[in-house]
This record gives structure tokens, sequence and C-alpha cells, in this order.
């Protein structure tokens, strides 16, 4: 082990390892990191007080007392927790980066991973419930509470289990060759990891959308055709079709970019200009963010009379 940390840089500062990724590090404020700092932290305060909402809406009305209600609060956490992380990177940024221990470092990275992984497998295990119930023609999951906490744990280990490999090891302290472009101390073989994985979890969603999708779509047709089926019903399946498009939207225009640029930059792609849209890319998968508690309950009337009660 002597020999092994006498070639790891553990003492080198974070200006070291980003001169060696040949990362920009500005000393000073230009208008360029006022205007990132300033827009991310607007972005945040929504996301935090919009999910906030949401999770005291699902607590305080019984009506939502059933598990896809839960899989949503959760995801409203991560959310919220996501809110949390890219504040933490928005104090942590710009001219301060060049001051931050590589804890520190590590710390403001693992933040973001952590919530982004939290709210990508919420989101899958939301589209699995949801075809569960479609098929099953029932409004609500027979899954019981303790089996919901379970799956709420797992998706919050998994999540924590993503973000703090680096930190434990999967980093490039000791091999500068490795260095990603994008996070200097990552190993870019950690990016292509996590961006396979979340495009991996993207695609089995789009498929279970997409089968949810086309089976309301034959219902639909199918009903028309029988007139004796109540017009209720109908709606209730109109609606769920334009959330499933909507949310499937949303979540492939917030999150292909980022994953493709991780995905690149993991590969060692020297002639794409990977930093110049780093913050850009960042701060669309933080939208989605705000975009899932504006989805997932603004189409729910109970939901929508329920913030207003919250907020008058």
């Amino acid at each position: 082990t002597a020999a092994m940390n006498s070639s790891c840089f553990y003492n080198e500062t974070v200006v070291f390892f980003y001169n060696n990724s040949h990362k920009e590090l500005t000393t000073y404020w230009r208008t360029k990191d006022v205007l990132v700092v300033a827009l991310g932290l607007t972005v945040s305060v929504i996301v935090l007080l919009t999910n906030l909402l949401v999770i005291t809406a699902i607590v305080i009305n019984r009506r939502f007392h059933y598990p896809i209600y839960y899989l949503l609060g959760n995801l409203a956490a991560a959310d919220l927790f996501a809110g949390i992380a890219y504040m933490f990177l928005m104090f942590h940024t710009g001219p301060r980066t060049a001051k931050l221990s590589l804890k520190t470092w590590f710390i403001r990275q693992s933040l973001l991973d952590t919530s982004l992984t939290a709210s990508v497998v919420n989101l899958l295990a939301i589209a699995v419930e949801r075809h569960q119930t479609v098929f099953t023609m029932q409004l609500h999951s027979k899954m019981s509470n303790q089996r919901v906490m379970i799956l709420i744990l797992c998706i919050w280990v998994t999540a924590l289990l993503l973000g703090l490999i680096p930190s434990y090891g999967w980093h490039c302290l000791c091999a500068l060759e490795n260095c990603s472009s994008m996070a200097p101390l990552y190993s870019r073989s950690y990016l292509t990891f996590w961006a396979i994985s979340n495009l991996v979890i993207f695609l089995i969603m789009v498929v279970v959308y997409m089968h949810i999708f086309i089976y309301v779509k034959r219902k639909m047709t199918r009903m028309s055709k029988h007139t004796s089926f109540h017009p209720r019903y109908k709606e209730t399946m109109i609606s769920l079709v334009k959330t499933v498009t909507i949310i499937l939207s949303a979540f492939v225009i917030c999150w292909t970019p980022g994953q493709v640029v991780l995905l690149l930059d993991g590969l060692g792609c020297k002639s794409c200009n990977v930093l110049a849209v780093e913050k850009y890319v960042l701060l669309l998968a933080e939208i989605n963010s705000l975009i899932n508690a504006i989805v997932y309950s603004y189409r729910d009337n109970e939901m929508r009379s329920t913030f207003r009660r919250i907020l008058c």
C-alpha cells in the first residue's frame, strides 16, 4: 500500500486535477459565472418550494395514502434533494471551485449524482407501477404499504451506492491519465458506467410507457365501438395517455443531452467540446425535477385543490 499511495495524489489540490484535465478554473467572477449561479439558484428555490408543496399535500390528504402517491411523494423528495444538491453546487462553483478541498469537491459531486439517480430510479418505479395498474384495470396498485416502503428504501440505497462509489475508490487520484474532462477527479470509466446505467433505465422506461400507450390506444378504439362504456372511464384513459406523453417527452428533452455528453466524456472523445455545454445540460436535468412536480400534480384535480388549501 505504501508503494501504491506514493503514486496517488491525495495531497494535491483541486487546481492540480483541473489543470491535468485542461478544465478552466477562474479566479474572479465573470458575467457568465454570475448568470449561471443566479439562474441555478432561482431554479433550485422553485424546485424546493414546488416539491415541498407536493410532499405536504400527500402527507395531509388521506386520499393520497396509496402506493402511487407514496412513490410520487418519494419522487418529490428525490427532486427536493436534487434542488438542495444543485444549490450546494451553486454556492461552491465559479471562482470558489479552486478553493475547495478534495473532500468538499467529492461531496458536491456525490450529492448531485445521488439525487439525480434517485429521481431517475423513482421515475422507473412509477412507470412499472402505472403499467401494473393499467393492465389490471385498477386505479390503484394492490401493493401493501410495507412493500412500497421497501421499494422506496431500495431506490435510495441504489442512489447512494451510485453516488458514493467515486468517493470510495472509483476516482482517478491514482491514475491521472483516466481523469474525466467534466469532472476532473472522476475516472472516465465511472462516467461511462453512470451514463450507460441511466440510458438503460431510460430505455426500459420508454418501452414500459410505449406499452401502456399502445394498450390504452387499443382499449380506446375498442371502447368507442361499445357505447355502454362509462364516459368517465374514457376520460380517465385519455388523461392517462396525455400524462404519459408529457412525462416521457419531458424526460427525453431534459435527460438525453446530459447523458450523451457524459458518455462522450467517459469514452474520451477529444473532438467533442463537452465543457462548453456541461453547465447547460446539468441545468436542463435539474429543470426535470421541477417539471416532475408540475406534471404529476397539476394533472390531478385533488392535488390541485389540496395545494389551494395549503397556500390559502
